[in-house]
């Protein structure tokens, strides 16, 4: 979404209870300047950590493969206690 500078100033709150309504970014521009955008900071962190883990090729690789297999749906799902078992995480009793 997509607001000016004055309209923004005049009713800040409409532009803050947007961006976190929408979870989207609210650009707001102005005139002969740069534009910045209001963004929820959970947004925001969610961003900065995504970006911080591509920044390793290695790690890259294993997300988007991670994505591939997700959006394949290549999958069969695993209940908590197999996975416990497979991993050496049993509980002891």
């Amino acid at each position: 979404s997509q607001t000016t500078y004055t309209d923004a100033a005049s009713d800040f709150s409409k532009v803050y209870d947007q961006a976190l309504a929408t979870r989207d970014a609210i650009v707001i521009t102005r005139e002969g300047s740069e534009s910045v955008s209001v963004l929820p900071t959970a947004e925001l962190n969610s961003l900065m950590e995504t970006a911080y883990l591509f920044q390793s090729p290695e790690n890259a690789a294993r997300l988007l493969a991670a994505i591939e297999r997700a959006n394949a749906q290549t999958f069969e799902p695993r209940s908590v206690s197999s996975l416990r078992h497979e991993y050496g995480l049993d509980e002891a009793t």
